[in-house]
C-alpha cells in the first residue's frame, strides 16, 4: 500500500483501489491535490481491509485478485456505508446497473475526463458531509486558484482573466502533472463537440500562457503535448 499526503492536515480519507499504475499514480496525485488524503490499494482484498477506514472508496473493477463488483457487494456485506465510486471499462449497461446494484454509489467509465471524476467525487463526499473545508481551492506552482470566488492568482498577483480562460486554468490546474485530452478540455470548458476545430482552444492556451508570462517554446506552466492536449507542469511533484 502507498500513501499520497496532502501538505495541510488532511481532513478525507480516500481509498484508491487501482492495479494500474499509469492510473492510480496521477488519479492519487490529483485527488491530494484536491485536499484529500489518499491510499492506493492495487488488489480487491486490499480494498476490502481499508474501507472502514476511510471516507470514500474509488474502486476499478478490473482488479487483479478479486472482481471489482465482489468487492463492493463484500463491503456492503460488513455493514460499511462508505460511498463507493466505480471505474469501469465496461460500458454495457447490465454491468453498470449490476455494479449499481452490488453497493455501488456512482460510477465513471474508462477512459473518463479527470475533471468529471473529481466532480463525482467531490458529489459523493458533499452527500455524507466529508468534503473538505478548502474544496473550492487548487494550486499547481505558484498559482492558485479559489474556484468558488472565479479569482486566480500568481504568487501573490491576481491574474486577470476571462471566464473561458479562467475555466481552462481549472481543468488544467486541477490535473496539473498530467495530460488533459483536447476533446476533453473542450467538453469541459465551451462543452463543444471535439470532433469539430479546436483553434479556439490554441487561442485561449496562447493568451493563458502570455498573462502567466510563460514561453510556448520553453514552457515553465503550460506545456503542448503534440497529438494529445495539454499538460500544466506541477514542479512541486518530483
Amino acid at each position: 500500500m502507498t500513501w499520497v499526503m496532502t501538505y495541510d492536515e488532511p481532513v478525507t480519507r480516500v481509498l484508491l483501489a487501482e492495479d494500474d499504475p499509469a492510473i492510480a499514480e496521477p488519479l492519487a496525485r490529483a485527488l491530494a491535490r484536491e485536499g484529500y488524503e489518499v491510499r492506493v490499494q492495487g488488489t480487491g482484498q486490499g480494498a476490502i481491509d481499508g474501507a472502514s477506514g476511510v471516507d470514500l472508496v474509488v474502486l476499478d473493477l478490473g482488479l487483479p485478485d478479486i472482481d471489482g463488483l465482489d468487492v463492493a457487494r463484500t463491503i456492503r456485506s460488513q455493514g460499511i456505508t462508505t460511498p463507493v465510486l466505480v471505474l469501469t471499462a465496461r460500458a454495457d449497461e447490465v454491468d453498470l446497473v449490476v455494479g449499481l446494484d452490488a453497493g455501488a454509489d456512482d460510477y465513471v467509465t474508462k477512459p473518463f475526463r479527470l475533471a468529471e471524476l473529481l466532480a463525482r467525487v467531490r458529489a459523493l463526499l458533499r452527500r455524507t458531509g466529508s468534503e473538505p473545508n478548502d474544496e473550492d481551492e487548487l494550486q499547481a506552482q505558484d498559482v492558485r486558484i479559489d474556484v468558488a470566488a472565479r479569482r486566480a492568482f500568481q504568487g501573490e498577483s491576481e491574474l486577470h482573466l476571462t471566464a473561458k480562460e479562467f475555466e481552462l486554468l481549472r481543468v488544467l490546474v486541477a490535473a496539473a502533472g498530467t495530460v488533459v485530452a483536447r476533446d476533453a478540455i473542450m467538453r469541459e470548458v465551451w462543452g463543444a463537440d471535439p470532433s469539430g476545430s479546436t483553434k479556439t482552444l490554441d487561442m485561449h492556451v496562447s493568451w493563458l500562457r502570455r498573462k502567466l508570462g510563460d514561453d510556448a517554446n520553453a514552457p515553465s506552466y503550460i506545456t503542448t503535448v503534440r497529438g494529445m492536449g495539454f499538460r500544466f507542469e506541477d514542479a512541486g511533484q518530483g
